[in-house]
């Protein structure tokens, strides 16, 4: 694999979430199947239409869902309690990672927990109704390892849901659209929408504000393309000033810096990615370039949540967070 590839890796799974095999691709279980409330009637047929055009039929909403850790946390909060997750759930310790939102990981069952893990013995035998993940490339499921691909599409039909190109309230509406199809109670939606979208009003007092959105490894650093990010893209849209780097790696998602040319941009603000994989400040504050950035000296390094939940909770909680931060950003030399 050429040394480009391997780098996109490393960014795309260990730094923003986004890693892919060749352009960034991009017996019987005991869990309990998903509850349907309201909505879907077991009796009626059921239809959805994905991200990739494939229409979806079956004779009843499906309540067996498997699903990509980022979608179960979207599905999960507008209602939905899939039985399995695969991707980054649990970490070393045994604790929830974050990514996996408000789903209770002791009630599911895991399928794989990193890049190319998926144990397919398993999730045929909880014999799954559906298959759902989110795709950065077109086609590709997130996390769903290319080796199994054919093999898993058989068990079970499988729904994709798109988000490089789109905002956050795009994605969002379609979780909630296939969560409504599938019967799910929304309890709480309507109150967690209101405050995503007074979080997102309050973004535009911050126009001023020049801001850099990275992630950090060992050798390197990433500068993301605003435009590929649906989280981004709702900032953007927001009033928010988000450095756009000038030359971008093969697929568009990010700028590979090394440590030394860290300060190749100027910002007053840097929110880093939070993710487990990904350095810490501490760490980067080893970085001599890093260290002495402005922004990092006035103390203005934030965190950011690189792949909050894609529902009204999770956007509402990363957003207020993130207003809660520039505020303090404001007030700072």
């Amino acid at each position: 694999m050429s040394g480009p590839v391997l780098a996109r890796r490393g960014f795309l799974a260990s730094a923003a979430g986004l890693a892919a095999a060749l352009t960034l691709a991009a017996c019987g279980g005991e869990s309990a199947p998903t509850k349907v409330t309201s909505g879907a009637s077991a009796a009626q047929s059921w239809t959805f239409i994905d991200d990739r055009g494939k229409k979806i039929d079956q004779p009843k909403a499906p309540s067996r869902i498997v699903a990509q850790v980022g979608a179960a946390a979207a599905l999960w909060d507008f209602g939905v309690r899939p039985i399995a997750v695969f991707g980054p759930h649990k970490l070393q310790d045994g604790t929830k990672d974050p990514q996996a939102g408000n789903v209770d990981i002791t009630k599911v069952e895991g399928l794989g927990n990193v890049w190319d893990e998926f144990n397919v013995e398993k999730y045929i035998s909880l014999q799954p109704d559906l298959l759902v993940s989110s795709m950065y490339i077109k086609g590709t499921l997130w996390y769903v390892p290319e080796k199994s691909k054919d093999t898993i599409e058989q068990v079970a039909p499988t729904a994709g849901i798109m988000l490089t190109g789109r905002s956050a309230t795009q994605v969002i509406s379609k979780y909630e659209e296939l969560a409504k199809s599938l019967g799910a109670s929304m309890e709480g939606v309507d109150e967690a929408k209101a405050r995503m979208e007074a979080a997102t009003k309050e973004l535009a007092q911050f126009k001023n504000l020049k801001i850099l959105m990275m992630s950090g490894g060992p050798d390197a650093m990433w500068v993301v393309n605003p435009p590929e990010y649906p989280d981004i893209v709702h900032l953007m849209n927001a009033g928010l000033d988000v450095v756009k780097p000038a030359k971008v790696d093969e697929g568009g998602f990010f700028q590979t810096l090394s440590w030394e040319n860290a300060d190749e941009y100027d910002a007053d603000v840097i929110l880093y990615d939070t993710r487990t994989q990904s350095l810490k400040p501490e760490e980067m504050l080893k970085k001599p370039t890093f260290a002495k950035l402005p922004a990092v000296k006035a103390g203005r390094l934030y965190p950011w949540n690189a792949e909050a939940p894609y529902s009204y909770q999770g956007y509402a909680a990363f957003l207020e967070g993130l207003v809660a931060n520039l505020k303090k950003a404001k007030e700072l030399p």
